[in-house]
């Protein structure tokens, strides 16, 4: 995942060229009279802090890394995050903003696929037992219980698990309808060739993760088959996306997934913040951010209208893919929640 956002975020001319093999620019975001500049990243910290901060140059070279919530309110200083966990947005942080849906947006309209399109009753959980994968489970359960989807199978695993022949034995016993999947990329795709080792035969259903570019090479032909409702993906047929996805492409030789889209449109929501608050101001920036409603017509690098509520989740179109010949391909395109 990082060489996939901080890729997607290549904006820094000086900064992140040094960490590539060669300096290389999809597009450029740019404040007149200001830089985005970051500290180095430091092992003991596990974390960069981010500032903008007035240079004397005409352009920013806008940088994405990964930062610390705690770190970043602490300095008031808006922290983009690609994480999904539901408790992030839910801890009064002001500073924290999503790049992508929120559990608690996103499982309802997975659950209302596995309820409605699958016409499933029944259905065979498999998490990992993490801070994102409770996060997940919770939201699945409360989105299936009022359309009548009973989980016959809750199936704990843990991050970095190896050997997945148990947790799919129990699936497959349970004669679940469906088997959902939400764990971590590599996870997924032990998960995947294992269920397709053991012959389960069942619609096998999961959240972003599942389809994602990273677990198709991981997993193989094993991926062939797996649905997963995905907010951000770079087979969306939506021409700013397409663009994109063609112009990472040129410039880096690989495939980008969600997570180059969530670092690359992290610059532009910035952009567009900065341009609403009328200052370069993190305070004021952040103050912008929540209730802003993001237009890609006026402002292309956002790709998709996107807009942000007063917890810091946004809210956007979405699809529901399938991976098809070892290629994600969208089936659907769902509407964003706010969308009248």
């Amino acid at each position: 995942m990082p060489r996939y956002f901080a890729y997607g975020s290549n904006m820094l001319h000086d900064q992140i060229g040094a960490r590539c093999p060669s300096q290389k620019f999809i597009c450029v975001a740019e404040l007149p009279g200001y830089r985005l500049a970051f500290t180095r990243y430091s092992p003991k910290r596990q974390c960069g802090v981010a500032d903008i901060v007035p240079a004397p140059g005409e352009s920013v070279w806008g940088a994405l890394f990964e930062m610390s919530m705690a770190e970043t309110k602490r300095a008031e200083i808006p922290n983009f995050t690609g994480g999904e966990a539901a408790a992030i947005t839910k801890q009064g942080n002001p500073y924290i903003f999503r790049t992508s849906f929120t559990q608690d947006t996103a499982m309802p309209k997975v659950a209302r696929y596995i309820a409605n399109t699958l016409n499933a009753k029944t259905l065979a959980l498999i998490y990992v037992n993490n801070d994102f994968g409770k996060g997940g489970r919770e939201a699945l359960m409360k989105a299936l219980e009022p359309l009548g989807v009973k989980v016959v199978a809750d199936i704990s695993t843990d991050q970095n698990q190896l050997d997945f022949s148990a947790p799919v034995l129990k699936a497959k016993q349970s004669n679940a309808d469906v088997v959902f999947v939400y764990s971590n990329e590599e996870e997924s795709a032990r998960a995947l060739r294992e269920l397709r080792k053991q012959g389960v035969a069942k619609p096998i259903v999961g959240e972003t993760v599942l389809t994602s570019q990273k677990v198709i090479e991981l997993a193989g032909d094993a991926a062939n088959g797996a649905v997963a409702h995905v907010g951000l993906t770079t087979d969306a047929p939506i021409p700013a996306v397409r663009a994109f996805r063609e112009r990472f492409e040129r410039e880096y030789k690989f495939i980008p997934d969600h997570n180059g889209v969530k670092g690359y449109t992290s610059v532009f929501i910035l952009k567009a913040a900065a341009e609403k608050a009328g200052k370069v101001d993190p305070k004021a920036i952040a103050q912008a951010l929540h209730g802003l409603s993001i237009k890609a017509a006026q402002n292309p690098g956002v790709l998709m209208d996107v807009s942000f509520d007063a917890n810091g989740d946004l809210d956007r179109e979405s699809f529901m893919t399938e991976v098809r010949n070892g290629k994600q391909e969208v089936k659907e395109i769902l509407p964003a929640l706010g969308a009248k």
